[in-house]
């Protein structure tokens, strides 16, 4: 049974149309029909967890809701509604009624604690049974850290869950800094905002004196790399998260540089430098200040995305004659043309796993989110629009975030997640208009 759950949740994270259906009785596994239909979540039971001590009922409540959330969110899973439960949980530790839940058609069941301490710490532990099997997959998990921190508990329960069903890495207790911007569209003031992957827990990480554009979170998670225009002209800064504190990089005259991404150990940063009317790849080593060439071409090369082994950089360049997608060596030389379809790339971002390349494409008149494999095979277009861009990946490279501006005069962007089948579009909530998002990697 745990082997035809991972079979069916890995089917449909590879984009194959697959419908679990459970057995006619309590005795057999689960049977996977491969059609052409619509992928049929997997239905799951979550009672509320348990509070372990007076105080703690309404961080359970908040925790369960959290991680039915998560699961739910992904497209994968559907909850079963608490009023159709025969059975109730009053003790982590009472032995499961199979029966019961089969009865509700629930394939998992998660059941779970909560502890509140005196010195202000939480406790949450969680039990994942495979109820067609009569059997608990894996052992239970506890996780403790501030109350401040209840969110993260949930993600991370959320994330378990979500890793044992499916054999992937989760994504929720995750991080995303975005450009947020108020005003009307012809005078934006703009500043860089933090979040969780799911909007709550807002911060500002600057003011809106200045334009900022195109944040990237470094591979720990810790800094973050963001074009402003302080100065006037487009320059690239570093911040430290936790502190806020900020420094320009390189400050060439005469030049804009723009598009930084980080090289898979954080000791560089790859970006676009214009100067003259031309704009080249560079290098920048951040524990020296040296720069160096990566192309020198009478062509426009920018938005530059480093492959996770650090071997290749994707970008975008006119040089064929029109915005099309390269990749070349992480040192520099050859570059070869990827893009091959009708209309104009731009904006690649290497998947953390490696296997995809997200980009936008722009075709007779409509912006799409896309995916193609790193040899620009197998493309395929998820999104369609007025105008979607700035595509940014989840940790486990399953989901990208993006942004979507409405059309008209008055048109606003926003945030939109979509899963890499292109079944799964939704708009991630924010305080007001919203662009420019960067996943972090998994929190630690």
């Amino acid at each position: 049974m745990t082997r035809l759950l991972l079979m069916t949740l890995a089917l449909a994270l590879a984009g194959l149309p697959v419908a679990p259906a459970a057995a006619q009785d309590g005795s057999g596994p689960l049977r996977i029909e491969i059609t052409e239909g619509v992928i049929e979540p997997l239905p799951f039971a979550i009672p509320q967890f348990v509070a372990e001590n007076a105080g703690a009922e309404a961080m359970a409540a908040q925790i369960t809701r959290v991680v039915a959330a998560d699961l739910t969110g992904t497209g994968l899973f559907r909850e079963i509604r608490p009023d159709a439960y025969i059975s109730t949980v009053t003790s982590f530790q009472s032995p499961v009624q199979y029966s019961d839940w089969k009865a509700i058609n629930a394939q998992a069941l998660i059941t779970g604690a909560v502890q509140t301490t005196g010195d202000g710490k939480v406790v949450v532990k969680f039990r994942l049974f495979d109820v067609f099997s009569d059997g608990q997959m894996g052992d239970g998990l506890q996780f403790a850290a501030s109350q401040d921190s209840w969110r993260r508990m949930a993600h991370k329960v959320a994330d378990a869950v979500y890793s044992r069903i499916t054999g992937e890495g989760g994504y929720f207790d995750s991080r995303v800094v975005f450009v947020s911007q108020t005003g009307p569209k012809d005078a934006r003031r703009t500043r860089l905002a933090i979040m969780d992957y799911d909007g709550a827990n807002l911060e500002y990480l600057t003011d809106s004196s200045a334009i900022v554009l195109a944040p990237r979170f470094s591979p720990d998670g810790k800094r973050v790399l963001y074009t402003s225009y302080e100065t006037g002209s487009p320059r690239i800064h570093l911040l430290d998260v936790d502190t806020v504190q900020r420094r320009v990089l390189e400050q060439e005259v005469g030049a804009m540089s723009v598009g930084p991404a980080f090289t898979p150990d954080g000791s560089r940063v790859i970006y676009s430098l214009a100067r003259g009317g031309n704009s080249d790849l560079f290098e920048l080593t951040l524990g020296t200040g040296q720069t160096r060439a990566l192309t020198d071409a009478p062509s426009i090369e920018t938005s530059p995305s480093v492959s996770p082994d650090g071997r290749f950089i994707v970008f975008e360049s006119d040089r064929s004659g029109s915005q099309q997608l390269y990749v070349m060596p992480a040192g520099g030389g050859p570059a070869t043309r990827i893009s091959s379809g009708a209309g104009r790339y731009g904006a690649p971002v290497w998947s953390p796993r490696g296997d995809l390349i997200a980009f936008v494409k722009q075709n007779k008149g409509r912006f799409h989110i896309g995916v193609m494999r790193t040899d620009g095979s197998n493309e395929r277009l998820l999104t369609a629009s007025f105008l979607d861009e700035s595509p940014t990946w989840s940790p486990n490279g399953r989901v990208i975030m993006f942004t979507r501006e409405s059309q008209g005069a008055t048109g606003t962007p926003s945030l939109y997640s979509v899963d890499i089948t292109g079944r799964n579009l939704r708009r991630v909530p924010t305080d007001g208009a919203a662009s420019d998002p960067a996943w972090s990697p998994l929190l630690q």
